[in-house]
């Protein structure tokens, strides 16, 4: 057993927000089977770009079976008072979100790092102040809090520790305008297309025993990529009649 999970994110991207928590959930334990997962923020537009594909919501048939799978996965992870900020295409360009995520990853302990990712994505799909700008950067970091200060459906407690303090808010926010962050998110999306990214959540999964890295696209192939590692697990399994039923 053993190995790496290489993950893909942005912040405009739902599914995104969903394997977050589910890495959130998991990672204690994927720790035990020795197995690290390194977040990259990558620009989602440019993936597409490079790719030749396109957002989902643009095609009418993707965009109508988006509505269903969209909310049975947000309830499948306990997520609440999640909808689109408005246009998204305005609100896709996260870019100096995305170059703030990478200083934080940088010079910040990891559970910074995550608090970081689960700040910016509520503000974007729950408050509708996507950190696009820097007066909505400066407003989504300034009301960090730690990952553990929200409650199961996704909801910030009030009165929570502050993540960053006024110095550090202004450091970031220098950062992000830096032509080194730039390059290095550039560099990791660039990183994405490389090995095969058309969306988001990408993952690529190296098996530590074997030496050997396949992709992984989406928040519902868990179950594959633990089989890929090598790891045990819990599959699915339909019940019979009068049993009890599972909870999601």
């Amino acid at each position: 057993m053993g190995g790496r999970i290489d993950l893909y994110i942005d912040i405009a991207s739902l599914y995104s927000y969903i394997v977050l928590i589910q890495v959130l959930k998991t990672q204690d334990l994927l720790k035990q089977h020795s197995v690290e997962v390194d977040i990259h923020p990558v620009l989602l537009g440019a993936i597409n770009a490079g790719s030749g594909n396109k957002p989902p919501w643009t095609l009418k048939a993707k965009a109508q079976f988006g509505s269903f799978d969209s909310q049975r996965s947000l309830r499948a992870v306990g997520l609440s008072n999640v909808s689109p900020p408005g246009d998204l295409f305005e609100a896709g360009r996260t870019q100096l979100a995305l170059r703030a995520l990478h200083h934080v990853k940088q010079n910040f302990p990891t559970s910074t790092y995550l608090a970081t990712w689960r700040a910016f994505l509520h503000a974007f799909w729950t408050l509708h102040r996507p950190p696009i700008n820097p007066e909505a950067l400066r407003a989504a970091l300034e009301g960090a809090i730690p990952v553990d200060a929200y409650s199961a459906d996704g909801t910030p407690e009030t009165g929570a520790k502050k993540l960053f303090s006024a110095a550090e808010v202004e450091q970031i926010l220098k950062a992000a305008s830096s032509n080194e962050y730039k390059d290095v998110l550039r560099a990791s999306t660039d990183e994405a297309l490389k090995r095969g990214a058309f969306g988001s959540p990408w993952l690529w999964v190296t098996n530590e025993a074997t030496g050997k890295s396949e992709p992984f696209f989406g928040s519902d192939r868990w179950s594959h990529v633990y089989e890929f590692l090598g790891l045990p697990y819990q599959d699915v399994a339909l019940l019979p009649p009068g049993a009890e039923k599972a909870k999601l």
